[in-house]
């Protein structure tokens, strides 16, 4: 029997497209505002907060919230498995392209 084919090894939570494009952003950043990765990957608030709660539930990203003067702000980040994660993916991904 040959070995299991590679997309077996592609995470789940990050294969989602959003989810991915989140991931993609946070991992060209140390962190970005939620406003910021909202416009970055052009979708609603309330699709952002849907997805960003699957990626902290596993463990990917980390939210903090806090106060710029009396604004709220959100912050986001990956956490060190959610860049593990992310690399594993990506190289996982260029291994079913190569064929």
């Amino acid at each position: 029997m040959s070995d299991p084919h590679p997309r077996l090894r592609l995470s789940e939570v990050l294969h989602q497209p959003v989810r991915f494009s989140i991931t993609a952003a946070l991992a060209a950043a140390d962190q970005l505002d939620f406003g910021d990765l909202r416009d970055a990957v052009q979708v609603t608030d309330s699709a952002l907060s849907k997805q960003i709660s699957t990626l902290e539930t596993a463990g990917f990203v980390r939210v903090k919230k806090g106060f710029v003067g009396k604004r709220p702000r959100t912050t986001l980040s990956l956490t060190p498995s959610g860049r593990t994660a992310w690399a594993e993916h990506l190289a996982t991904l260029r291994e079913i392209a190569a064929g």
